[in-house]
Parts: structure tokens; sequence; C-alpha cells
């Protein structure tokens, strides 16, 4: 989001970012103006605090804890931006769809409003799967009906955030049709930084669009690395992601999977919720560090081990690496889907996670010529759609008409 910002803000726009405490350190480093909300509810450490306990979670209880804490967030954000926007003489706002019904805000002082999805976006018509799973694109009569119980469930799930949505619209004098789970999707723009031809085939809205990532490679924290540990063989390059990236067999089973390929150097990046000695036996020549500078490890990588985070399977695209994905929660199913579906890796669920499964898939997509050759197929279209100019264009002229008319 700090790209996109960055390249609206390049156009001669003013832009501010408006998030929780936390935030303030990724944003100045992106070189944007901050400001916070909901400080009260969500202060400096909080976020943190939640993702060690994320971290050690999966499956349904993870999701479970995950929506909690969204219906939380929803109703502190709503308490909190309206002021914050009149205030600052919000003019459009911009909001990343993770943040559930958090357009009421704009909504109910009248301003244009556009969404982006950073995350996989949410397919609420049932004509492909919820990101929340990790089912093929089928359009069987049973595939479509699966599709839309997948959605009937999340919505279920959703239904604590919902309440609180209600209790906002109802107060802020908005008419809401709640049968529909895209009511409030902004009408101007929706866009999402998945590559269309990443994406399963689907019936969109008008206002949807593919764009590709929103990737520039700066505004980003320094990271230390050791490069003079690299041994120049191709890398294992594997991380499991900011969130969900405590749990210590995960590591153990990368390591133990990398070392049976010979001629490989393995780089784990672990994060900061385990310690090293808590994975065991390691290559001779692997490398662990806390953070790691994902996009120029990319450049020296044969395979990419990761948790189907969209960012990260998005930049290893970007570099023509293909993934071996291992999708532990939210949309992370429905990211590995693709990455099967297209061919560009192969994905095993957490819950089938084992050193002999990884192993077999770590061989195939090293072996296989063909998932290199398709992720650097798409190394091309994402070169060539140039996402982060596409969604600029987008919001600029939708919002711009909007306060037009």
């Amino acid at each position: 989001m700090t790209a996109l910002a960055r390249k609206v803000q390049a156009r001669n726009h003013d832009v501010i970012c408006v998030s929780f405490p936390d935030a303030e350190r990724s944003v100045r480093a992106a070189g944007l103006p901050f400001l916070p909300c909901a400080e009260r509810d969500f202060p400096v450490g909080s976020l943190n605090a939640w993702l060690v306990r994320l971290s050690k979670l999966q499956g349904e209880e993870a999701l479970r804890a995950t929506m909690l804490n969204v219906a939380r967030r929803t109703e502190t954000m709503l308490n909190s931006l309206p002021a914050i926007l009149t205030h600052a003489a919000v003019d459009a706002v911009i909001v990343d769809t993770v943040l559930f019904y958090v357009e009421l805000a704009p909504m109910s002082l009248g301003i244009p409003y556009a969404h982006v999805a950073n995350a996989l976006h949410k397919d609420y018509t049932g004509s492909t799967p919820m990101c929340f799973y990790d089912w093929p694109h089928e359009t069987t009569p049973a595939a479509v009906a699966r599709n839309r119980e997948g959605v009937r469930i999340f919505r279920e799930k959703l239904e604590p955030t919902t309440s609180v949505a209600k209790v906002y619209a109802e107060r802020s004098g908005l008419e809401v049709d709640w049968d529909n789970p895209s009511a409030t999707i902004s009408k101007l723009a929706w866009i999402s930084q998945t590559p269309k031809a990443f994406d399963f085939d689907g019936s969109w809205p008008a206002q949807f669009y593919h764009t590709g990532p929103f990737h520039d490679g700066l505004g980003r924290a320094p990271v230390e690395f050791p490069w003079d540990k690299l041994t120049g063989e191709p890398l294992i390059y594997a991380s499991m992601g900011t969130m969900m990236n405590g749990i210590g067999d995960v590591y153990r089973i990368i390591a133990a999977a990398a070392a049976k390929q010979k001629g490989f150097q393995l780089v784990l990046s672990i994060g900061e919720r385990i310690r090293k000695e808590e994975i065991g036996p390691l290559p001779n020549n692997s490398i662990v560090v806390r953070h790691a500078p994902q996009l120029e490890l990319l450049k020296h990588t044969a395979v990419c081990v990761t948790h189907a985070g969209l960012n990260t399977v998005l930049e290893s695209l970007a570099k023509g690496v293909p993934q071996v994905a291992i999708p532990m929660n939210v949309d992370q199913p429905g990211v590995a889907a693709r990455i099967a579906d297209k061919r560009t890796g192969l994905f095993v669920p957490f819950k089938d996670l084992t050193e002999s499964r990884l192993t077999l898939l770590l061989g195939e997509v090293l072996g296989d010529s063909t998932y290199r050759d398709n992720a650097r197929r798409y190394q091309k279209i994402i070169a060539e759609t140039d996402g982060l100019s596409r969604a600029a264009s987008l919001l600029e002229n939708a919002l711009q008409n909007a306060q037009l008319s």
C-alpha cells in the first residue's frame, strides 16, 4: 500500500497514510506522512502482541481468532476515522479490503472512496472459491454449490464484524443492503494487485480491475544480511512471512527437506518468534536470519518455499522464481491453489506437511523446468503490465471523476 501511495503522490497529489500506531515505522520508512488512529485501543506494541499469539495458530483456530480481532479493529476504526478524515480535510479515501466495513466512515461523510485488495480478493458470487480455501477452480454445479457454501460459512464467521458495522450504519443514517456482502464495496474502483493471468476466471463487476503487483523495490527499511556467506550455489529461499511464523516444526521440516536437495544453499528467514536452536540440524552451508532482503535474494533463488502470502508469491513471480507453498491461513490457501493451477509451483496444506512430502515437492519443482518456465512467463507478464502505474491511474481517474460529478 505504501508503494501505491508513493506512486499516487508522485502524480502531484497530497497523500497521507492513516493506520494504527504500529504502522508508523513502515510508513515513515517509505517516506510518507502518517496519521495514527485508534491510539487508545491499539497502542504501540499491540500489533506485535497480537502477532505473537497468532503466530502459534493455524487453520480454523487461526481464522476464528483473526475474525474476532477484525470485529474489534473495525469498531475502533469506525469510532476514530470520521474525526481524523474531517480534520485532515480529506478529499478521497483508498481502503484496503482487509479492513472490513471501514468504508462506512467515508460513506457517512460523503467522501468518495475506492478499494484496493493487497491480499487476495474475495469472490462473494461463488463463481470461484473464496480465498480462504485451497479448492481448485471448477465450474460444475457441484463446485459452484461448494463455493457458495464457502461464502455462507465465511459470512457467518464475519457476523461479529457485520454487527458492529450495522450499529455504525444505523447511527450514521446509512442504508445498506446487508443481504449483499458486496454492498459497501466501492462502486468507483475495486483494484486487486493479483495479475489477471494468475487468477481464476470469475464473474467480476465492472469496477473490478486486476492490475499486477504494487512493487517498486523502494521504501523498505534496510535489512542487514551476510552476503559474504553465499557460496554461489543456487538458493532455496524459505520464509513463512510476518504473521503465522511461530511454529518451529515448519522450519525443522523445511531445513530437513532442503538438506536432501544436493547442490543448493538454504537461506531461512525465521522472523522474531522462534530461536535458531529450535530448528535443529541444518545443512552446513545454511544461512538463518531473522529478516531477509527478499527482493535481492530472489535474484539468486532456484525455488522459494513460502506460506503463500500474496506479496511473497508475486515478488517471486516478478523475479521468475517458482514456489513450493505451505499455506497456513487467511488468503494463503487461495493463493496456493493458483500456484498449482498455473503450475508455477506446488503446495502442501499445513495439516499434511511432513518432511517426506516437502522433500518430494522440492525435488519435483527443482527437477522439472516447467515450473521455472511458467514462473518466467509470469515475470514477463508482470513487467509488461506495470501494475503499480496501472493501479495509480485507475484510482486517479475514478476518484477525480467522482469529485467532478
